[in-house]
């Protein structure tokens, strides 16, 4: 057991430049937290009036999550995947031993965009097998009674919240789940103790487990809890992640999760070559180039809590 922590992950800055045209803040990984449950990868880029052009770019070993908060997205991948992605629903992408996609804003024109985007790290029995694309237009939501004020409504995303099941394909025992919370309330989220979890603000105001979040702040609580008092002022919209600890060590480089250095030289080198490991994306005449690898061998990203 990893035990009952209160540590809040500040996000950080990053810079996209021409993939995204946009800065993007990062809260997950962490320098002393590579991965929640299996989430190993947390962005939000936005909000922001952008034309978003990711040229195909590939990915092994992971499942990519894509939460629209504005805008829409339009998804296309090596496996002839064309999708749009709006509000409410879920594009979920799983790598598996290799996949390239590319993600443009609808229009020619800058248009308003705001989004969360989630990496899940794959166990080995399915990080070797086959790519897949889902893309899911209903998602299932309960309601958490409130002790004070409006009870708060729950979109279950990926996962298991309070036995609520997403129909999204999951590879270990997980949770992400969005949260709402009306002005002045205040909720126990039910929590299960074996698991752990961490809780994002992305709009609002908010006091979890006595911690006052600030926008996109991402409060790790470990495990060993059967619940977690939350509340708002004037409202929030949250999002909770978490599940059973992953206990492999991972190496993560630019968009590959692996676990040795020689595995992520080798999807890198096959990517430059041009493998048929990642397929082509119709429709572009243009993909990312990999970066060139450190001059040091990659190590496992190593959990300090």
């Amino acid at each position: 057991m990893i035990g009952q922590h209160r540590l809040i992950l500040e996000p950080r800055e990053v810079p996209l430049g021409g993939v995204r045209g946009m800065n993007v803040l990062r809260a997950l990984p962490h320098r002393n937290l590579p991965t929640i449950g299996a989430w190993c990868f947390l962005d939000r880029f936005g909000p922001a009036d952008t034309r978003m052009r990711v040229e195909p770019h590939p990915h092994i070993g992971l499942q990519t999550v894509t939460w629209p908060l504005v805008g829409e997205i339009r998804h296309r991948d090596s496996l002839g995947s064309d999708a749009d992605l709006r509000r409410g629903q879920l594009n979920l992408m799983t790598a598996g031993n290799g996949i390239s996609h590319s993600e443009y804003s609808i229009g020619e024109d800058p248009i308003p965009l705001d989004a969360l985007q989630f990496w899940v790290v794959l166990p080995d029995a399915a990080r070797h097998g086959a790519a897949g694309f889902e893309r899911h237009t209903e998602l299932p939501g309960l309601t958490v009674p409130a002790a004070e004020g409006a009870d708060a409504e729950v979109t279950v995303v990926l996962g298991d919240f309070a036995g609520v099941l997403s129909p999204a394909t999951v590879h270990t025992p997980i949770v992400g789940a969005e949260v709402v919370l009306a002005p002045g309330s205040r909720v126990r989220l039910p929590l299960r103790p074996d698991w752990e979890h961490a809780l994002m603000l992305v709009e609002g105001d908010a006091v979890v487990a006595e911690h006052r979040l600030d926008r996109n702040g991402l409060l790790y609580l470990g495990d060993s809890r059967e619940e977690v008092e939350v509340s708002s002022g004037e409202g929030a919209l949250l999002f909770l992640l978490g599940g059973e600890p992953f206990e492999d060590d991972i190496v993560m480089w630019w968009n590959f999760a692996g676990r040795t250095h020689d595995e992520i030289a080798a999807a890198r080198e096959e990517w430059e070559g041009a493998s048929d490991r990642f397929g082509v994306v119709p429709g572009h005449d243009v993909r990312i180039p990999a970066p060139p690898l450190p001059p040091v061998r990659l190590m496992p990203r190593s959990r300090k809590l």
